[in-house]
């Protein structure tokens, strides 16, 4: 059919390979997931093999290709060393998605120079460092692809932003920089901007109901975000559908933001 082939041509990721950091859960694995779906190979980095292993095995058993790499992205080496090992399966990837995050928020007054070291050396650091050693290949090969999962924290201050919402902040900033550099030659840097949605990097907040009831109410939508309502945005940006757009921060947010 027409449209089958209109549809492809827009959307279809086969042939593309793609790097899933924290995409063993949440948000990363429900983008990870879209992305192998769509037709890209998948390597997803996280730390935890038993998590890495289970996420792979699904898709591989719905006949998709992925693969893992097991990295800690708290340090610059463990980075690169990821990197590599991320590469080594599938070649070069066309499609960087930085989604592992920590989220560690002790009151203003009590920030730690540690806590704030570690925040942003996973959630500022590893996504600049990914992005130079992958950036420069992709506008070399003429198409690419970088998506950041920030946070509402990036755009106002609330249950103690601290060091997480300067390092999601700032995240989107890296993100303006790398289109910059980068999209005269094909590849586009955008971020996707979540609402409230349950995953293990908001366990603090989910285990307060009355919490976790008031932030859907705060929606347009009347409920709070699942991992899978990233799945459409994830595939649009990592696709040749989203050529004209970049330096973007796009909210996935039910309407949070605008309420």
């Amino acid at each position: 059919m027409a449209s089958d082939n209109y549809l492809s041509d827009l959307f279809s990721l086969d042939g593309r390979t793609a790097v899933v950091t924290g995409g063993s859960s949440g948000i990363g694995r429900a983008i990870a997931g879209a992305l192998a779906r769509a037709g890209a190979q998948v390597v997803i980095v996280a730390r935890r093999e038993t998590d890495l292993v289970d996420a792979v095995g699904e898709l591989v058993a719905d006949g998709c290709q992925a693969a893992w790499a097991s990295g800690d992205l708290s340090t610059r080496q463990g980075v690169r060393t990821v990197a590599e090992e991320a590469v080594a399966v599938f070649g070069e990837p066309d499609i960087l998605v930085n989604s592992a995050a920590i989220n560690l928020r002790p009151p203003m007054g009590e920030l730690s120079e540690e806590v704030w070291d570690t925040t942003m050396a996973v959630n500022l650091d590893a996504p600049f460092l990914l992005g130079q050693r992958f950036g420069p290949g992709m506008a070399e090969r003429g198409f690419g692809r970088i998506i950041h999962i920030t946070s509402q924290q990036a755009h106002r201050a609330s249950v103690q932003s601290g060091a997480y919402g300067a390092s999601k902040g700032a995240l989107e900033s890296l993100a303006r920089s790398q289109a910059e550099a980068w999209s005269p030659h094909g590849v586009t840097c955008n971020t996707l901007v979540p609402g409230f949605v349950k995953t293990p990097l908001n366990a603090r907040l989910s285990g307060d109901p009355g919490k976790v009831a008031e932030l859907a109410a705060r929606t347009l939508v009347g409920r709070n975000g699942l991992a899978e309502d990233f799945a459409g945005a994830a595939v649009f940006l990592a696709s040749a559908a989203s050529a004209y757009v970049t330096g973007q921060s796009i909210f996935v947010d039910g309407g949070f933001s605008v309420h």
